[in-house]
């Protein structure tokens, strides 16, 4: 491990901090502009983490290590995962250590824990919350592996640098497969980030809240990083997408810091053409009930297998 593949690994991880919740504001704000409303400022979740930081946290007298813990395992799994994923470079220590189940291992790991807090303290909205998170997580999770397979058949390999380099860095090819990857992958980013239409992250209403449930019973500085973590894990799924449909402007090797540069304003733009793309999904969209979750993540399943299916049969 260099000293300059080190420093880039360090400006990865802390572009994921400082973007993510930069990330969530302008969703919210092209929300508010695609429907005609007054939108709230891009530094809103700023303000709101910074806020709950400052206030003293209040935890239920039962509660076991795993309610006090979980914030702090979901927050390092997230990093964990932003430290992986390929959003400026390639070659990063961190990238090469770990490969794409692993990236989606992080995932479930985060979820087991915030789905066990959520039913430790016993209420009703917890164990809610917690058995429909499990739900979506167990049929979205095979729907995403699916995805990262079918561009692993591409580039031979797992990791996801590698993966990246061969698309990124070879002659100009259309694949199919990758277009039905492409809409798996919508699907499936929505529902394991709490979207409309399989969840809405402004709502507060027992019969369609999912990840709300889970974190009702927490405040301040716990609060601030679940909050923090969720835009993680949004920043982090949007990063994959970019990485595997459109890897241009992602530099090749952690040492050329002129690419890496360069990287950083291309990957602003695409997230907020990404941002932009998310926020016109969900004006358009309506609130499913939570018993057509399972038509819409096994949709998404069966577009993944057949990418894969069109690229074992017909190499492309």
């Amino acid at each position: 491990m260099t000293l300059a593949g080190l420093l880039s690994q360090v400006l990865q991880v802390a572009l994921a901090l400082a973007l993510a919740p930069l990330l969530v504001g302008w969703i919210n704000q092209c929300r508010a502009w695609l429907q005609n409303r007054s939108a709230p400022s891009m530094f809103l979740p700023y303000r709101t983490i910074r806020k709950l930081f400052m206030k003293d946290a209040v935890v239920a007298e039962n509660a076991s290590p795993i309610f006090r813990t979980m914030p702090y395992v979901v927050f390092g799994a997230m990093c964990c995962a932003a430290a992986i994923v390929p959003s400026l470079a390639t070659d990063l220590p961190f990238a090469r250590a770990a490969d794409a189940i692993a990236l989606v291992g992080l995932f479930a790991l985060a979820r087991v824990f915030i789905s066990l807090a959520a039913m430790d303290i016993g209420t009703s909205f917890g164990s809610l919350g917690a058995r429909r998170e499990m739900f979506i997580g167990f049929l979205a999770e095979p729907a995403l592996l699916m995805v990262l397979f079918t561009a692993s058949l591409i580039s031979g390999s797992t990791s996801l640098p590698t993966i990246v380099e061969t698309l990124a860095h070879r002659e100009f090819a259309i694949y199919p497969s990758l277009a039905l990857a492409g809409v798996a992958f919508a699907m499936v980013s929505l529902a394991e980030n709490a979207r409309i239409p399989v969840d809405n992250p402004a709502t507060h209403l027992e019969l369609t809240m999912i990840h709300e449930a889970m974190v009702l019973e927490y405040s301040a500085r716990h609060l601030a990083l679940i909050e923090w973590a969720s835009a993680l894990k949004l920043f982090n799924y949007s990063c994959i997408g970019l990485a595997i449909f459109m890897p241009v402007g992602i530099a090749e090797g952690s040492t050329n810091w002129l690419a890496i540069m360069a990287a950083v304003p291309i990957l602003v733009a695409k997230l907020m053409v990404g941002g932009f793309a998310l926020a016109l999904i969900e004006t358009l969209s309506a609130k499913m009930r939570i018993f057509r979750a399972p038509e819409f993540l096994g949709t998404a399943f069966l577009l993944a297998v057949l990418a894969m299916l069109v690229n074992l049969l017909l190499g492309s």
